[in-house]
C-alpha cells in the first residue's frame, strides 16, 4: 500500500474518532495506531527486540 494512501486511512480513523468521540477517543485511537504499527514492524522484522527480551546479557 502506497505511504499517501496508507496516511488517509489513517487521517480519516483519526478524524472519525474526534469527531464522534471527543478528545480522548481521538488519542486512545492514535496511541494504539503507533502501537499496531510498532508490532508490524517487529512482525516484518524490520525492528529487533532480541536484546531486549533476552536475559541480563552477562550483566550483573
Amino acid at each position: 500500500m502506497r505511504p499517501s494512501l496508507t496516511g488517509l486511512l489513517v487521517g480519516l480513523v483519526l478524524g472519525l474518532a474526534g469527531a464522534l468521540g471527543g478528545f480522548d477517543a481521538f488519542l486512545l485511537v492514535a496511541v494504539l495506531g503507533a502501537v499496531g504499527f510498532l508490532v508490524g514492524q517487529v512482525v516484518e522484522g524490520r525492528i529487533d527486540l532480541s536484546s531486549y527480551l533476552t536475559g541480563s546479557g552477562g550483566r550483573r
